[in-house]
């Protein structure tokens, strides 16, 4: 497989076209219900209802799962939307400088309500077979304002981890956060007090210290060490990540709307993936996923429906590797 392959066209049958457990894991973050129009025959998202544009992700992430190894993992990033109107009604298809469309209210939906789309698509990717195991925020810290005055501005959206498996791949110290200082200064305090004492060395710790390996004594875990180190538990000074992460959206100068911020794949694809490892995305937009993937000696394989994006996300991941790049058709 080359280190990258970018592939036009309709994204459950590209995927059904490749071989089975070839990919360690899939990042992708799909076009959102009725929120653009890309201008591309056969897109997914608008002209439908909530139903059918769930349905349209399940078939697209069935074939994932079949491309994926037994330890692989699927991170969605997905954001809800409003049973609302607005523009011309029908068609359904006037678009705004911004790619936003006209909007109808879905049938089965009063105007205002909340659609769930994310959960939606949770639930129907469990019932066909995949483990739900983590919702995620995504906390946008420079989310854009609304003038709102009946709800608050929403500034997250969702990241869904799921599984091919019970047991799958998941490097926990790849992703983990240093511990504040406040944490810092407890167990140290607690490393002194038990110093002499009589009670059960690092009792207080041991439930705080990070499951991939806060050291029990420290970098030596040999009975000498043990007995050296006075039977303390040594924190790493760091912890596993929480499910809620504060990122800033990210921009790009050239004509996709919606790009997935670095930041957000590259915790993705750090979790979720061995050095080496092979990286698909369904919905590849403008590339991100691919140039996080190139930047950390991971193989790529995108895919997106509208060629315009294929270009595009050539032009920005060539950048990274263009003596390797190939296009597929």
């Amino acid at each position: 497989m080359q280190p990258v392959q970018i592939i036009c066209g309709d994204a459950a049958t590209v995927i059904s076209r490749l071989p089975e457990s070839a990919f360690d894991m899939c990042v992708t973050s799909p076009p959102y219900y009725g929120l653009r129009d890309y201008e591309t025959p056969g897109q997914i998202g608008l002209g439908t209802t909530p139903e059918e544009y769930i349905q349209a992700l399940v078939s697209v992430f069935r074939e994932v799962r079949r491309v994926l190894r037994p330890d692989g993992t699927l991170w969605v990033n997905i954001g809800d939307s409003y049973a609302t109107s607005s523009g011309p009604q029908p068609p359904r298809n006037t678009r705004n400088s911004q790619g936003h469309t006209s909007k109808t209210v879905p049938d089965g939906y009063k105007r205002k309500d909340l659609i769930g789309v994310p959960w939606m698509l949770a639930f129907a990717l469990r019932a066909d077979g995949w483990y739900l195991r983590q919702d995620i925020i995504w906390h946008k810290t420079n989310g854009m304002p609304e003038s709102v005055r009946d709800r608050c501005v929403k500034a997250h959206e969702y990241i869904f981890l799921l599984s091919k498996s019970p047991t799958y791949y998941f490097d926990a110290e790849a992703i983990s956060e240093p511990i504040a200082e406040s944490s810092k200064r407890r167990y140290m305090e607690d490393i002194q007090a038990q110093q002499g004492s009589s009670r059960i060395p690092g009792k207080t710790m041991r439930a705080a210290l990070p499951r991939f390996g806060g050291q029990k004594y420290g970098d030596d875990p040999s009975p000498a060490a043990r007995t050296k180190s006075g039977g303390l538990y040594i924190p790493t000074l760091r912890r596993n990540k929480r499910d809620v992460w504060p990122m800033a959206t990210a921009h790009y100068k050239g004509a996709h709307f919606a790009v997935f911020p670095e930041a957000l794949a590259q915790t993705c694809i750090l979790a979720g993936s061995r050095p080496g490892g092979r990286i698909i995305d369904p919905f590849m937009g403008s590339g991100t996923s691919g140039i996080v993937a190139v930047k950390n000696n991971r193989t790529f394989t995108g895919v997106d429906i509208n060629p315009d994006y294929c270009t595009l996300a050539q032009d920005r991941i060539s950048e990274y590797l263009a003596p390797l790049f190939m296009t597929a058709q």
